[in-house]
């Protein structure tokens, strides 16, 4: 098994969360199963998507209805890549919502920022 970092990202439409992320990343997922999808990652870690409806299978009923914070902004995925910029133009394009557009930050990097289909931050960025 591959010993990579993985992020997972509740979703509430796997297959529209997937194709939002393959069009963003310009890739497809290594792997595309019912519950679960996964990207590699620049650096080697691995973006996991999970449908939210089978997550309380999963983790059992003493965690909150993560489906309950729908909208709400639970996690940032923060990339560094050599074109920061074009992810964050094709996540506008697949529908993620700006919120900030590509800046030279005060900690040395210049990003944009954005929120995915589910309303997790998206950040885009790259070392100044």
């Amino acid at each position: 098994m591959n010993s990579a970092s993985r992020f997972i990202l509740y979703v509430a439409d796997q297959a529209r969360s997937a194709a939002f992320y393959a069009h963003v990343l310009g890739m497809q997922p290594r792997l595309h199963v019912p519950g679960m999808t996964e990207f590699a990652l620049p650096g080697g870690g691995v973006l996991g998507l999970m449908p939210v409806a089978g997550i309380r299978n999963l983790l059992g009923a003493a965690l909150p209805d993560p489906g309950a914070a729908s909208g709400i902004p639970r996690a940032e995925l923060y990339l560094v890549l050599p074109e920061p910029s074009v992810c964050h133009a094709r996540a506008l394009a697949a529908g993620a919502r700006e919120l900030s557009p590509m800046l030279a930050r005060d900690w040395g990097h210049a990003a944009a920022y954005s929120l995915d289909p589910d309303g997790h931050v998206l950040a885009f960025a790259s070392v100044n």
